[in-house]
């Protein structure tokens, strides 16, 4: 079984969150909740759409996630977006998610063009 966390939008202003470890909603991923196996991605399931009747969250569903290096980092590419912002430029992603996309030491940055920057 995969992990796995429940994500939706937050129906007052369109944010993605996640189900906390908590019990409530977050905005980071690394405080979500991680469902380890299939009874318990269920149980998160069930949460999420009792919190979307009471018009908390609008469209929770499950993603895949893995803790590699003890981070909860989603396994596709659309949810990685999600999590930490567009992927167009380093100075676009979240600030909140300080090395998300940022370039290091040996990386060179290239634009949509070729030229090298």
């Amino acid at each position: 079984m995969v992990q796995q966390v429940v994500t939706g939008n937050r129906l007052a202003d369109g944010v993605v969150i996640y189900l906390g470890q908590d019990g409530g909603w977050t905005s980071k991923i690394d405080a979500a909740r991680v469902a380890a196996d299939a009874d318990e991605a269920k149980l998160l399931e069930d949460i999420a759409k009792a919190a979307e009747k009471a018009r908390m969250v609008v469209g929770p569903y499950l993603v895949e996630v893995t803790d590699a290096e003890g981070a909860v980092t989603p396994v596709r590419y659309r949810e990685r977006l999600r999590a930490y912002g567009p992927s167009v430029h380093p100075e676009f992603g979240r600030d909140d998610v300080p090395d998300h996309l940022r370039m290091g030491s040996e990386a060179e940055y290239v634009h949509m063009n070729g030229v090298a920057g």
